[in-house]
C-alpha cells in the first residue's frame, strides 16, 4: 500500500471525525484533494445531514486545481438522490484522475455503485486505504444499516460489590460528581437515552447532556402500560424531545394527557427493546443509550439490543442481599452460558473506574 496514500487518508479520517456526533443518520465522511502535483488545495468533512458531503465541500475548496488529481475520501460516494445530488456527479465534473476509498457504503443506495461508476468513467479506484480506522468511526451507522437497528450502549453505576442502590432503594449519589459529568457526555454521543417507566417513577431524570449535543438526544420510555407520573421532567418539551412507547394495554387517558403536554407516543407491538430500536432506526437513530433498570437492562441484553458496555465502578461497599443490582434475570444457569464482554478498556474518572467492553449479544429472536 503506498505510503502517501495511507498518509492522506488519515488527514481524511480525522476530518471525518471533526463530524462526530453531528452528522446521524448520516455516517461521518472526510475528504482531501491533491493536485495534479500532489499538492493539498483541498478539505472538507460532512457536518449534518441535508449538508454537503465532505468529498463535495473539498472539490469545491480545490475548484479547477483539482482536475487531474486525487481525491482521497472515508467512504464511497453516493449515485442516488437524496438530501444533496449523488456525489459521483461532483467527482466527474471536478475531473479528478484518480480517487483513493477508504471502504464501500452499505447503504443498499450505493453499495459499491459509486464506484462502478468511477470506475466506468475511466478513474482510478483504489479502495480499502485506512478501512479498519474507517469501519470503528462510522460503528454505529455501519451497525444500524447492516442489521436494521441501532448500536446499543448499556451504562451503570455501582459500587465495587455491584450494587446500584441499597436495600431501600437510595441511589444517589453512588458515583462522583466527574463520573455524573462523564454521562453527560456519553449521552451528547448519542441518538436517543432510553429507559423505562420505573425510572421515571423512581428518579424523574432530565437524561439530557447538558447542552453539550444541539439538539439534544431524543428521550425514550418504554411503558407498555403507561403507569407514569403526571409530572415528569421528561415531559417538559423545551430541553429536549420525549417519545413514550406503549403497548395494546395501555390506559388511552394516559395517551391523551402525554399528547397534551407535548410528548411523542408510538404505540408498539409487542412493547420490547427490539422492536423500539427497529422503529428508532427508520428515524435515522445510529446509537442508543440505555440508562434503565434492572428489568429492562436485562430485557435488552436477551433481545441482542445492547452491543457496548459503559459501567461506573465506585470505590464503595453497599451489601445487602436484597440490593439491586444492574441487571435483571439473563436466564443464565450455568457458567457455560455466561455472555462474554470483550475489547476491555479503562479509565480513572475523579475516584471512580469506568469500564468498557463489547459484548457479544446473544442471538435474538423477539
Amino acid at each position: 500500500m503506498d505510503p502517501m496514500d495511507e498518509f492522506w487518508m488519515e488527514r481524511a479520517l480525522a476530518l471525518a471525525a471533526l463530524g462526530r456526533w453531528t452528522t446521524s443518520p448520516n455516517p461521518m465522511v472526510g475528504a482531501v484533494v491533491l493536485d495534479a502535483h500532489g499538492q493539498l488545495v483541498g478539505e472538507g468533512f460532512h457536518r449534518a445531514a441535508g449538508q454537503p458531503h465532505g468529498e463535495v465541500l473539498a472539490l469545491q475548496q480545490a475548484g479547477a486545481r483539482a482536475r487531474g488529481g486525487t481525491l482521497y475520501v472515508t467512504l464511497e460516494p453516493c449515485c442516488h438522490h437524496g438530501r444533496t445530488p449523488p456525489c459521483t456527479e461532483a467527482v466527474l465534473a471536478a475531473g479528478c484522475r484518480r480517487v483513493v476509498v477508504a471502504m464501500a457504503d452499505p447503504d443498499p443506495r450505493v453499495a459499491g455503485g459509486g464506484l462502478a461508476c468511477l470506475r466506468q468513467a475511466g478513474l482510478t479506484v483504489v479502495q480499502g486505504v485506512g478501512e479498519a480506522r474507517a469501519r470503528a468511526l462510522n460503528q454505529a451507522f455501519l451497525y444500524r444499516v447492516g442489521h436494521g437497528r441501532p448500536w446499543g450502549v448499556l451504562k451503570w453505576a455501582a459500587s465495587v460489590d455491584g450494587r446500584i442502590a441499597t436495600t431501600t432503594g437510595d441511589s444517589q449519589w453512588i458515583s462522583g460528581v466527574p463520573a455524573r459529568q462523564w454521562v453527560h457526555q456519553l449521552r451528547s454521543q448519542c441518538d436517543a437515552v432510553l429507559v423505562g417507566a420505573g425510572t421515571v417513577r423512581s428518579d424523574d431524570p432530565l437524561l439530557t447532556s447538558r447542552g453539550q449535543r444541539q439538539p439534544e438526544p431524543v428521550r425514550v420510555v418504554l411503558s407498555r402500560r403507561l403507569q407514569l407520573p403526571h409530572q415528569a421532567r421528561l415531559w417538559n418539551q423545551t430541553l429536549a424531545r420525549t417519545m413514550v412507547f406503549y403497548g395494546p394495554d395501555a390506559n388511552p387517558v394516559a395517551v391523551t394527557q402525554l399528547a397534551q403536554q407535548g410528548v411523542e407516543c408510538v404505540a408498539v407491538e409487542p412493547c420490547s427493546p427490539r422492536t423500539v430500536l427497529e422503529h428508532l432506526a427508520k428515524r435515522g437513530c445510529n446509537k442508543v443509550l440505555w440508562e434503565c433498570g434492572p428489568t429492562l437492562a436485562a430485557a435488552a441484553v436477551r433481545e441482542g439490543c445492547v452491543q457496548e458496555v459503559a459501567a461506573v465502578q465506585a470505590p464503595k461497599l453497599l451489601g445487602g442481599l436484597a440490593a439491586s443490582t444492574p441487571l435483571g434475570d439473563l436466564q443464565i444457569t450455568t457458567m457455560a452460558q455466561s455472555l462474554p464482554l470483550s475489547k476491555p478498556r479503562l479509565e480513572r474518572c475523579g475516584g471512580d473506574l469506568i469500564w468498557r467492553f463489547h459484548l457479544d449479544s446473544p442471538t435474538a429472536t423477539a
